[in-house]
């Protein structure tokens, strides 16, 4: 019901917001070259998706936790 008073874009960026930041936390320790790159990518779908949703309103970021 909340989902349905707000724009399909955001909701997007919602989901993609949140799974970015379950991959982040999904690398620890020493990573490999890939894994870096892997992790990196994560954050950058992070960074796109809380920019949109940062724009519709200030406190609908995600953060990983």
């Amino acid at each position: 019901m909340i989902g349905s008073c707000l724009p399909l874009h955001v909701l997007q960026a919602e989901v993609d917001a949140d799974c970015a930041a379950r991959e982040v936390l999904r690398f620890r320790g020493p990573l490999c070259a890939e894994d870096r790159a892997d992790r990196e990518h994560a954050l950058a779908a992070l960074a796109r998706a809380n920019k949109i949703l940062a724009k519709h309103h200030p406190l609908l970021p995600v953060t990983p936790r």
